[in-house]
């Protein structure tokens, strides 16, 4: 059975809200990542805390439609996606609460600021290692039932591969947070310096570790197709990882910020592609019992087409509200900006 036009046009809309989702939220968890390394002092910390305060939780938008497109365009594959990864995706969800508390509550609660910042990181790097970990998983093919259920245990999740690919995407988080702050921080600050000196690290990290996660794939991943398209489309986004980290780091050397952001975002893009190329025509691929894919898993046409319309509607609200936060916020971090 093919996929029809709709449900192909599901996958690759779902593929685009989580490129949005990895190219916003990822700075977002980036600095929070990297908010115990380069703010050493109160200021600094605030500092970062302000370069993301006003865009953070609209950021996150992007993963709750991600995931509310996956049930209403493909349930089974939802269901069994978030209940194999129940415990894991319970683990993100409480961390992406504490981070939140941690992020409102910090500037008004001094007498906590030690367990606050605390929280920030941990309620950061957990969803940013967790969610590479998934896609690792997924890409790898996991064991279901005759009913699509996934037999595996939580612990079963944490295979070499699949910890793999969450310390690839790990590291690309990271360096979204860096060049994020090579855009907002002050250029004469502490925090701007170590931003730019980390990139000139994590930039090459990234595109070697892209490189090694794509030849384990070779020896661990069911890849359901061998050639056409989906073969291209892998070895583009392999390309377009390796292009776009050498022009962050060419960019950023130049003080080309915003150009920076922009290459390293591209990181993101390629990946999704990658991911998408790699367990197409695939939702779920399995490596016990049969595949949830694109067909099988896919709603009804005239479930879909009313999506569509919705989508029609929705997104060009959601891109025009998010135009018009970061064109208010544009611009560095100033000394006012650290009580906001």
């Amino acid at each position: 059975m093919e996929a029809t036009p709709l449900q192909l046009l599901w996958f690759i809309l779902i593929g685009v809200l989580l490129v949005g989702y990895f190219v916003l939220d990822g700075f977002d968890l980036g600095v929070g990542i990297l908010y115990p390394f380069l703010g050493k002092t109160e200021k600094e910390k605030a500092l970062m805390r302000v370069s993301i305060g006003p865009v953070w939780d609209g950021n996150e938008v992007w993963l709750l439609t991600a995931g509310g497109a996956l049930f209403a365009a493909f349930a089974p594959a939802y269901a069994t996606s978030f209940s194999g990864f129940y415990l894991a995706i319970m683990l993100v969800l409480f961390a992406l609460i504490v981070r939140a508390i941690s992020i409102e509550f910090r500037h008004h609660d001094p007498a906590w600021a030690k367990l606050h910042d605390a929280l920030f990181f941990v309620g950061s790097l957990v969803p940013a290692l967790l969610f590479g970990v998934a896609v690792g998983n997924v890409i790898r093919g996991l064991p279901l039932d005759a009913y699509g259920n996934y037999t595996g245990g939580f612990f079963a999740l944490l295979n070499p591969f699949s910890l793999l690919i969450g310390v690839v995407g790990l590291a690309q988080f990271i360096l979204q947070g860096l060049v994020w702050l090579g855009v907002k921080a002050p250029t004469d600050s502490e925090v701007y310096a170590r931003a730019k000196k980390l990139q000139t690290v994590f930039a090459p990290v990234v595109a070697a570790l892209v490189v090694v996660a794509s030849l384990a794939t070779l020896f661990w991943a069911k890849l359901p197709m061998a050639g056409g398209l989906p073969l291209v489309l892998r070895w583009v986004g392999l390309a377009l990882v390796l292009a776009g980290s050498v022009a962050s780091l060419l960019f950023s050397k130049k003080g080309r910020d915003l150009a920076a952001l922009i290459a390293s975002s591209v990181n993101c893009v390629a990946m999704v592609i990658i991911f998408a190329a790699s367990i197409y025509p695939n939702l779920i691929p399995a490596t016990k019992g049969a595949s949830i894919t694109i067909a099988s898993a896919g709603g009804s046409n005239t479930a879909l087409l009313a999506m569509t319309i919705i989508a029609c509607v929705g997104v060009p609200l959601v891109l025009l509200y998010h135009f018009v936060i970061y064109r208010a916020f544009r611009g560095r971090v100033t000394p006012e900006d650290l009580n906001y």
